[in-house]
């Protein structure tokens, strides 16, 4: 990064001087003995309009200085909460005072000793008896009143948005408490977590362009990968019967409200399961979870109340394209389901080969958007389901479903395909593909071929978006909204700064 890319103010610095000048270190290691504000409200509950008896010490982030000559009011905050500081000239003394009017500003963050009372108009305030500088802010937080609305500006330095934006700081405590409910659901059931690399020889487990990297020690290409899959089914035929993983998965398309690069899911697998069972395990996460973050299980998305009570709506995908799209694809010919497509705007249509690929593209097309409550699309065909088990009654469909809420795939299962004959056709099929210059076509995996060679018990497997099932928990319209440092186009003119897209 450039000096000139910098905010600092020199104003700022000059403070920074002047406090080192007369011998105060404006960034000290340590302000021991510090409570949180939210501790010290709950402890001064009963206090009066006198001052309090109580010393307490707690620290924070000045937010507002409110300057009435020998009198300064402030608000302090930490992560905990905000209290109102009261600071006198006759309680600091002459010469602290003038330090604090003079090298003290809002954003800098704070040591404060004082005494709990109430205002005249009730609010818990600290009656300040001592003040330190624990770091000097060289930038100024956005205006008090408007904040950072900026929404490009918001991403980009998500630090400023945490700081001055409360309901942003509350989306990702949202987040962390999904995640340690999921964990917490899943432990409760007997599954273990794994770490699988990321670093990948072979990239799998989804249809995804991938990010390459190159290895100079080991002189080998390497993939980020796009989903932890095929590492996890390995764990299976090892003999674990319940795994699931976190992952940092990363693919290399298209940023949207609804796509990042890098982005979580949890992958879960169980032995001696189907894919009806993993469509309960889906409802049984996805509503435990709600329920747990707004005690019950109907929530606000945008300006729809969406019901995550379980069970949700089961619908096959060739039903779904007859019922909301209005088309029976199996009493049309293939010519005339295009002409369909092409008159109703559907993109793609010209690469569906067949009927069943056709009912993909018309799906995605028409029917995806209108999935607005919680509803399950299962029996998917086979082209492009080359992980999944065929269906054991319809034949060039498999045993697949994926979960639509909002309009947007929350989540994806299978029954699992353990038939290594079968799945290295499946592969050469997809091999195929890729070397035709389909980027997103799955590559042929020979260690996973050998591996389901050693046996892989009837498994079913699911994947859930954490970053979706944060945004509908949270009423949030677009992943950079819960994602901390979303990928970012690079700012014109900014050359590479450094930070996210910067």
């Amino acid at each position: 990064m450039e000096n000139s890319d910098l905010a600092f103010e020199e104003s700022r610095q000059e403070k920074v001087n002047e406090l080192k000048a007369r011998g105060i270190e404006p960034y000290p290691y340590v302000f021991p003995g510090r409570e949180t504000i939210a501790a010290v409200r709950e402890r001064s509950a009963g206090a009066g309009h006198e001052k309090g008896t109580e010393l307490f010490r707690v620290a924070g982030r000045l937010y507002t200085v409110r300057n009435h000559g020998k009198t300064i009011f402030s608000d302090l905050q930490d992560e905990s909460g905000r209290i109102q500081l009261y600071i006198r000239k006759n309680d600091l003394g002459e010469e602290k005072f003038t330090l604090f009017e003079t090298c003290f500003e809002r954003g800098d963050i704070v040591g404060v000793q004082g005494y709990a009372f109430r205002t005249k108009v009730g609010e818990l305030t600290l009656w300040v008896g001592d003040i330190t500088i624990l770091s000097k802010a060289l930038c100024s937080l956005p205006e008090k009143f408007h904040g950072l609305r900026d929404v490009e500006k918001r991403y980009r330095q998500r630090y400023v948005d945490l700081i001055v934006n409360p309901d942003v700081r509350e989306t990702f405590r949202t987040r962390s408490r999904i995640i340690a409910a999921l964990r917490n659901y899943l432990g409760d059931r007997g599954f273990l977590e794994f770490e699988t690399p990321i670093l990948q020889p072979v990239y799998g487990g989804a249809n995804a362009r991938p990010f390459t990297t190159f290895h100079h020690y080991l002189q080998q290409t390497l993939f980020l990968r796009i989903a932890p899959e095929l590492y996890l089914k390995r764990l299976v035929v090892g003999g674990f019967e319940k795994v699931y993983e976190i992952s940092r998965n990363f693919r290399n398309e298209d940023i949207d409200t609804q796509h990042n690069p890098e982005f979580s899911m949890v992958e879960i697998y169980e032995a001696y399961r189907d894919y009806s069972d993993m469509m309960a395990l889906c409802e049984g996460i996805i509503s435990t979870i709600t329920q747990e973050i707004h005690g019950k299980t109907l929530v606000a998305f945008g300006e729809t109340t969406l019901d995550l009570t379980p069970p949700f709506r089961r619908m096959t995908m060739d039903g779904a394209v007859r019922e909301l799209a209005g088309i029976d694809i199996w009493s049309h010919t293939l010519e005339e389901l295009q002409v369909i497509a092409r008159d109703r705007g559907v993109e793609e249509w010209e690469n569906a080969k067949n009927h069943r690929e056709m009912l993909v593209v018309l799906f995605e097309g028409l029917v995806e958007d209108q999935l607005v409550q919680p509803t399950f699309i299962h029996d998917f065909p086979i082209e492009n389901s080359p992980l999944a088990k065929r269906h054991r009654s319809r034949e060039g469909f498999t045993e697949r479903f994926e979960l639509f809420v909002a309009g947007m795939e929350l989540a994806n299962g299978f029954s699992e395909l353990n038939d290594p004959v079968d799945q290295l056709a499946r592969f050469q099929r997809q091999e195929e593909k890729r070397k035709a210059g389909d980027l997103e076509a799955q590559m042929l995996d020979y260690d996973f071929i050998n591996a389901l060679g050693y046996g892989m018990p009837p498994t079913g497997g699911v994947g859930i978006g954490i970053d979706r099932l944060v945004m509908l928990l949270s009423n949030r319209p677009s992943i950079k909204e819960v994602i901390l440092f979303p990928q970012m186009k690079p700012e014109p003119g900014a050359g590479n700064r450094g930070g996210t897209g910067a």
